[in-house]
């Protein structure tokens, strides 16, 4: 069940998807955020998040994902969940993590949700 977090990044036009496989944790977290906050400070402020190979997110991997997602808000951008397994999906709906990001069933469907931001 700890599985160790790896991460893979797909840089697009105005958005970047990081699709993620493993635990998120403090250390998986602190992977997540590093990857966002780089990507934030490169310019891109609308990330995907793609966590089909994610089974597992615990409170302190929460606590770091609402931290990105304070940050983009301060650059006016957005966080999308997509593949979210039942389990997490029920999770971050109960923790009101939807109430400032979005979550949407794929990348067709997230990449839909950004036309006409940014």
């Amino acid at each position: 069940m700890n599985q160790e977090l790896t991460l893979t990044k797909e840089l697009h036009e105005n958005y970047a998807v990081i699709i993620t496989s493993g635990y998120i944790n403090n250390t998986g977290g602190e992977i997540i955020a590093a990857e966002c906050y780089n990507l934030i400070d490169d310019g891109t402020s609308n990330i995907i998040l793609d966590l089909k190979n994610t089974g597992v997110v615990n409170s302190i991997g929460i606590s770091i994902l609402i931290e990105i997602i304070e940050k983009l808000d301060e650059v006016e951008g957005k966080l999308i969940f997509i593949n979210l397994q039942p389990s997490i999906e029920k999770t971050f709906t109960i923790m009101g993590l939807f109430q400032f990001s979005q979550k949407a069933e794929n990348l067709t469907s997230a990449v839909e949700l950004l036309k006409g931001v940014n």
